[in-house]
Formats: structure tokens, sequence, C-alpha cells
């Protein structure tokens, strides 16, 4: 099996190097490499890879394991060849494959509501079919500074119980990379110990990826039980040793050819700590922030020869540059403007995905960019100019309004509540965190609950939102750089 993935991924050095055709071959496992053997499998751009800084992958650990009773381990929802996370081709292949009776799909939350049963078939499970969505049920906060009406009920749960549980649908995110997170889950819930302290980061991060790997066992493989510590301290070691990007390119080649830096090899030494570079000031070392987040694809920008391979390579470096200087205009996102007290703020993709070479925010700062909005009651016509360039699943409709404070009677209609579930606080209404951008291309859809079906629609609902002015060939090109990711 070595022999033939190391047969294999020579031919795709020598051919991405010319001029090379699409590459289609089953997942593989290559030579051991600095940090252990990298894991390879095809993506709809061409091949993302793992590397592990344990060594290898061992299938034997619990996080392949069913701990619960609905049959799910942790590999039902994060799986290698989606860099970590799920894609929604995956779930229709796996539905395909099983009937829909695989555990994938456990009415406990992989169905659009907990009453579906197996005579609902496709139908009952149409946000995970359609765009890779969980149900996500979290109960009112006691301390609510805001009450939630359903306007808008497709499904019939979407609040339910006493205390009343409000339910989401959402992304899973990818199990990989996690030695730069800021932040545990789209809402933050799972930082039960926080992320902001170099001093305490690691200590914490191990802490918290604990408490979500019980949590998960409980919740979303209804275990009778939590799994015991050291099952819990061996899926946490297997997930910080994971470090997953894309890794060949269709059009490019193998992405750390020519003095590049992409692929998973590159992460396990990338610098991390809370605040590293954050726009805000908050760098605990006191330097400035660098508005050139990205640097993984600079040595192609004067590349001189002109295949295709070298073409493509050139619109991967130019779509850097597109997202690290492209001026845009941040207006009304909460946990910006508001926190802030600026109406408008000038900035770049960076300013919000800030961690060198990795894309989220190196610090806790949750956001509001509009993603959950409800496109019918958007009163902002650059939000709603953004949203008319997604395929937005049908979802719940909330009516959140305040109910103290300053915004006390304000409403906001929103699919997702975010923060604002786990806080109480109406201000973090609609406010989640930005993923890791590594691996996107083998992960779509895109966006916490799955509204732009593919990074073209990423690109043009940014460009509509924050006033961009892309061109046709910047589109073009920052698609190709978050490709290469």
């Amino acid at each position: 099996m070595k022999f033939l993935a190391t047969l294999v991924l020579a031919f795709v050095f020598l051919a991405c190097d010319g001029d090379p055709a699409p590459l289609v071959s089953p997942a593989m496992r290559s030579e051991g490499g600095g940090a252990g053997d990298m894991l390879v499998s095809p993506d709809p751009t061409g091949f993302v890879a793992t590397v592990s800084t344990t060594g290898g992958i061992d299938r034997g650990n619990p996080f392949f394991r069913s701990l619960g009773t609905n049959g799910r381990s942790c590999a039902s929802c994060h799986l290698q060849e989606n860099a970590w996370g799920l894609s929604a081709e995956a779930v229709r292949t796996v539905f395909a494959a099983s009937g829909g009776t695989d555990p994938l799909f456990a009415a406990v939350d992989g169905a659009n509501c907990p009453s579906v049963t197996a005579a609902d078939g496709a139908q009952g499970h149409s946000l995970l079919l359609g765009s890779g969505l969980i149900r996500v049920a979290v109960p009112m906060p006691p301390n609510a500074e805001f009450t939630v009406t359903a306007v808008h009920d497709p499904y019939g749960c979407a609040l339910q119980g006493s205390p009343q549980n409000v339910s989401m649908y959402r992304r899973p995110l990818p199990s990989t990379n996690l030695s730069f997170l800021s932040a545990v889950m789209f809402d933050g819930r799972e930082t039960i110990s926080p992320l902001s302290n170099g001093g305490t980061f690691l200590t914490n991060l191990r802490a918290d990826l604990a408490h979500q790997a019980v949590d998960a066992t409980l919740g979303h493989a209804q275990a009778s039980a939590a799994p015991d510590a050291a099952q819990v301290n061996a899926i946490v070691d297997f997930e910080l040793g994971l470090y997953t990007a894309q890794r060949v390119d269709n059009a490019a080649g193998v992405l750390n050819a020519q003095g590049a830096s992409g692929g998973p090899d590159a992460l396990t030494s990338t610098a991390y700590y809370p605040g590293i570079n954050d726009p805000l000031g908050g760098n605990p070392t006191g330097s400035a922030f660098d508005l050139n987040a990205f640097a993984i694809y600079a040595a192609w920008q004067d590349l001189n020869s002109s295949n295709r391979s070298t073409e493509a390579r050139k619109a991967i470096a130019r779509g850097e540059t597109v997202f690290n200087t492209h001026p845009l205009l941040i207006t009304a996102v909460a946990g910006l403007n508001d926190d802030l007290g600026a109406p408008v703020i000038p900035g770049t993709c960076s300013t919000c995905h800030d961690t060198p070479d990795i894309g989220n925010h190196s610090l806790p700062v949750p956001l509001d960019i509009g993603t959950s909005h409800a496109a019918a009651y958007e009163p902002d016509a650059r939000i709603a100019a953004a949203l008319a360039q997604l395929s937005v699943p049908t979802l719940p409709v909330f009516r959140v309004t305040c109910t103290a404070g300053s915004q006390t009677g304000t409403a906001r209609y929103t699919s997702d509540p975010g923060r604002a579930m786990i806080t109480g606080r109406c201000a973090d209404v609609g406010r989640i965190k930005g993923p890791i951008l590594r691996g996107l291309a083998a992960r779509a859809p895109f966006f916490h609950n799955g509204a732009a079906a593919s990074l073209e629609q990423v690109v043009e609902f940014y460009n509509q939102r924050f006033q961009m002015g892309l061109t046709t060939r910047d589109k073009s090109d920052l698609v190709a750089f978050l490709k290469a990711l």
C-alpha cells in the first residue's frame, strides 16, 4: 500500500510541475514525513491531506468507536476525506449506501426533528442531506435578556419543551487543526476554560476538548454514561495531533512546490498563541497587526513560466493578496461596529481572519455578519443583497425581542440566535465565531448554516456585504486561493 501511495504521489509531483490533468484516486497513505505519515484523499478540487504528530492515525482510538447507544462515533460526523468535517456530498453518499439507516441519521439531531421516523425517509433528513446540517437544541438561558418566538416553523420543532429549547441547524466543525482554536463550537458553549491567555492555553484547550468529547458522547451518541477518563484523554490526544490542509490542486499541482508552503506539513510548526496578530490591540507581545495574515503562496507571485500549472499558481498568489489587502468597509457587524462605537471600519478580509496562515480570529470575538438573518425581514439593503447571493436552506425563523437594557423592544429575525443562547445577552444575538479556514475545499457547503453552496457564493456574499468592488479576476483569484487552503 505504501509503495502504491508513493508511486501515485510521485506521479502527482511530476505531473503537477508541468501541465496537470485532473487527478482522481482513492484515499491513500504516503511515506512517513517529518511529522508522521500523511493521509491523502481526493476532494472536489484535488487532494486534501492530514499529518498526525502522533505518527499515524490509530483507527482503534475511541474517536472511531461507538461509545453510546445509537452506533455513532466521533468519526460519524468528522470524516478524514472531508478535512475531518462533513460535506453534504458525503452525507448523501452515506444515505444512499445505507438506505438512511446509518447512525449519522439518528433522529436525536441527524434529522430535521427528533420525531422523524424511518418512514419519513429522505424528507425527514432534508437539512442534513441538502446542507450538511445537524440540529442543535439549546435551552433558553435562565438569565435571558430576550424572548424567542418562532415566526416560521417549517418542520414543527423550532421551539420545544420546558424550559424552551430552540432548534438551530449548524455545520459540524472540523476536528483538526485544533491547536489554533480561540473558542470551541460556533457559539463557544464548550469553551469552559477561556482560550485567551498563552500561559494557560494548552491546559485550558485540553479541558475544553475533554468537556466537548463528553458532551458529544452523551448527546450526539446518546450514551447512557460518560466515557471514562482514559477514553476522553485518548480522543483529545488524537484530535490535537491532527493537522489538515489542501495538498494538491487539480490546476496548480502540489501546493508546497516552488517555495510555497501549502499542505499540512507546515502547519505542525506554525506559530500560534492567543492574540497573535490581533487587529484590535490584543496581541500580548504588543506587536502591531499585520494585514498580510497569509503568506503561504507569496513565493508564487513572480513565477516566470507560462504553462497551465504556473498560471494557476499565480492566480492563487493573487488571491492571497486580495484576501490580505483588498479594502472593504465593515458596517453593521455586531461584535465590531457596535462594541467599538464605529459605524464604519475600513479593513480587509484579514481584519477578522487574522491568525497567520490559519484564518480564524486569534481571540474569542464572535461576530454577526448576517448569514443567519432572515432575508424576508432584513432592513439593511447591503445584508439583503449579500443574502441574495447564497443558497440558504429552508430554516426556522425566530423573532428575538430584547427585554432589557438600551435595546428593550428591539426585534431581530434570525435562524440562529448564536452566542446569545449561551450568555443570555441580547447584544450577542446572532454572534458566532469564524472557523479555521484550512481544508475548505473538502467540506462544502460553507458558513455555519450551510448557506453558501460554493466558495464562489462565499466570495460574492462578502463582495456585496462589505462593498469590496471585486473584479471578475479578483473573485476568481480569491476562490482559487480559498480552494488551496
